[in-house]
């Protein structure tokens, strides 16, 4: 099966990369070429998304059994790859994402049937905008789209709502005995999803019939507490976790970046039924508790000083939470 990942390269799609080459996939990568990160057995196909005539050129004459778009983020993405990928392809999955459903959620336990709508994030926005623009083209043009939300997910990156994205920050935090934020009282429950079971669960779409013009999401089946998450992660690295909960609110007060990702995602108790991707893809389910995904992903930091990133804006960003919480408290 020839398949190209526009991206293919980043937290999810590596390990879904590599698990398509295990698979015995013709897997093609198309990217700028900017990532250091090469994906053994894959065939590179270096362009700018952004610029149609570059994929044309890049792309030549070639068909693909499936394409994922990783990268797309916009309806104006969506045009894009509607325009380039019409009749080259036997499927076209769009990754979406499950902070378009529906906030505030009207009950803890989602399904792909609960409404998309988020007020709270112009992210969530854009992507149920694509969702419908795609639905609409298969409805009327028969363009072979499957979609996929993926919640929390994480491979070498730690899950977390706040303490830095793709860096070593929270973890030095832990490590240091300094204070960590978890948002509000830390008891809503939250879904985590290790990469490599994402993948197993994805796999199974690519290529098949009968996933086209529906969408799923792809979790674990573990629920834990926010506090769970961020102990879990500091059990990991062998220390105790210095918790201090501050109301979501207090927080998108003092840094109104939070808006989005707290109010329009993780303030929300949120568990995912998996039932669908389970019928789709028989045998599918995940296997890796987050006590062994987290140990892998701390083994995965320490094996390379160069990985512990220090964010230090990311500090700033906390203590002054922390300073304005504690001095109003």
């Amino acid at each position: 099966m020839r398949v190209l990942f526009i991206g293919g390269t980043g937290f999810i799609s590596s390990e879904v990369s590599r698990q398509a080459i295990a698979k015995g996939f013709e897997l093609y990568l198309l990217n700028r070429g900017l990532r250091s990160a090469k994906i053994p057995g894959s065939h590179t196909l270096i362009a700018d998304i952004r610029n149609p005539q570059s994929i044309r050129t890049a792309l030549k004459n070639m068909d693909f059994d499936v394409v994922v778009d990783w990268i797309a983020y916009t309806p104006e993405d969506i045009e894009r790859n509607l325009a380039i990928f019409s009749g080259r392809t036997k499927q076209f999955i769009f990754i979406s994402s499950a902070s378009a459903y529906q906030k505030p959620p009207k009950h803890y336990l989602i399904t792909e049937s609960t409404p998309l709508e988020n007020p709270y994030w112009d992210y969530s926005r854009n992507k149920i905008a694509c969702e419908e623009r795609l639905m609409k083209a298969f409805r009327e043009e028969g363009f072979p789209v499957t979609i996929v939300r993926p919640s929390l997910t994480y491979d070498t990156n730690f899950p977390i709502a706040i303490g830095g994205w793709g860096c070593y920050t929270l973890a030095d935090r832990l490590k240091k005995g300094l204070p960590i934020i978890v948002h509000g009282d830390g008891s809503s429950l939250w879904v985590v999803t290790h990469a490599e079971d994402f993948g197993r669960g994805f796999l199974g779409l690519l290529g098949n019939p009968k996933a086209l013009g529906e969408a799923f999401h792809i979790t674990s089946d573990e629920v834990l507490t926010w506090d769970q998450i961020y102990q879990t992660i500091a059990e990991a690295l062998g220390v105790e976790a210095n918790i201090k909960h501050i109301p979501s609110d207090f927080i998108v007060k003092v840094a109104p970046q939070f808006t989005g990702s707290l109010y329009g995602d993780k303030m929300w108790s949120a568990v995912f039924d998996n039932s669908k991707i389970k019928s789709f893809v028989p045998g599918f389910q995940a296997t890796i508790p987050f006590h062994e995904g987290i140990r892998r992903t701390v083994e995965w930091f320490e094996a390379d000083q160069s990985r512990r990133f220090i964010n230090e804006a990311v500090n700033s960003e906390m203590d002054q939470i922390l300073k304005l919480f504690l001095w109003e408290d």
